[in-house]
């Protein structure tokens, strides 16, 4: 099947970048994998360049001719918060041009669709970071501009993370309650005292990535029955389900049955402190709501997305679910 017509789905990361190019009828002609989509660092046109490299060779994997060219580009993008940002990254991709129809969103909603049989409900991703996006069939959505404490946001690994040293080095000094967190997050490390743990990371002997290494230590610790930790792990699951109801209920979909999908590497290692709590508040403040935890590719919901985008009938859609799932 050659690639005219052909659509581009990217879901890009700020990690990894998953590229596929579709036919119109959803089959996956060509794939290619890179490296993470962060413009905050690089600027808007040099993390495009890195994309630039990656759809090239998902072309070539296509046995598409001379440069890409498509009849729709569907680009989920990390960083891409707000919907300015979107705007502009839209432009940046035009003028490439890959095609005259490109459509920008966040990465988060390649996560939603990626769990949801049509576009329809809500996705709560807790990873590095966290947010919150819904969408309907109609085109509405919900979202949250998720750019950290200035926007209200609160949990994922980073801040468990850094809850986690808060609550140890208080309770090591004397200000705060004592917790096994002061001893558990300096021995990851190979360390006696949360104060040699602080010195580490602020003179850079441990690099400040790392410290998402301490998010499981405090689920291990509050699996263990330590109160602080406790704490911290039922704080993030109000956060879940704060994001979750407040999507639901912007949409119209709080009194009806609806997908509650959730990911990121904080949820999807199940973790039954944070799980039952999940459910449970859910339970009492939205009954109707269908807890699902994606495992699919998010590229896959990029694909989703541009087959909608292109009015693709089911068919297109389930053939392109059944190659992601084989």
């Amino acid at each position: 099947m050659g690639v005219n017509g052909g659509l581009l789905a990217v879901d890009a990361g700020n990690s990894k970048t998953d590229v596929a190019v579709l036919a119109p009828d959803g089959t996956v002609l060509g794939t290619a994998r890179g490296g993470g989509f962060q413009p905050p660092l690089v600027g808007v046109a040099a993390a495009v360049d890195g994309l630039a490299e990656i759809v090239d060779r998902a072309w070539r994997a296509a046995g598409g001719p001379g440069d890409p060219a498509f009849a729709h580009v569907t680009a989920c993008l990390a960083n891409a918060d707000l919907p300015v940002e979107e705007l502009e990254l839209e432009r940046e991709l035009l003028a490439r041009g890959w095609s005259r129809s490109v459509r920008v969103h966040n990465d988060t909603f390649a996560i939603l669709r990626a769990g949801i049989d049509e576009p329809r409900g809500v996705a709560v991703v807790c990873g590095a970071g966290v947010n919150c996006v819904g969408m309907t069939p109609d085109g509405r959505t919900a979202r949250f501009p998720a750019i950290g404490k200035i926007s209200g946001d609160w949990g994922g690994g980073g801040g468990l993370s850094d809850e986690a040293m808060w609550f140890a080095a208080r309770a090591e000094d004397g200000r705060g309650e004592p917790t096994e967190l002061a001893r558990a997050l300096p021995a990851h490390f190979g360390l006696d005292t949360m104060y040699a743990l602080i010195e580490a990371v602020h003179l850079g002997r441990i690099p400040h990535a790392r410290r998402h290494e301490l998010t499981p230590v405090l689920f291990r610790v509050a699996a263990e029955g330590d109160p602080v930790a406790l704490s911290l792990v039922h704080r993030m699951a109000e956060e879940v389900v704060a994001l979750s109801t407040v999507a639901l209920r912007r949409l119209g979909l709080l009194d009806e049955e609806a997908p509650v999908v959730l990911g990121g590497s904080v949820l999807a290692a199940r973790h039954p402190q944070l799980e039952d709590r999940i459910r449970a508040l859910l339970a009492e403040r939205a009954p109707k709501a269908d807890v699902r935890f994606v495992t699919a590719p998010p590229v896959l919901g990029a694909g989703l997305l541009a087959l909608d985008e292109r009015r693709a009938d089911a068919e297109a859609a389930r053939r392109l679910r059944e190659h992601y799932a084989a």
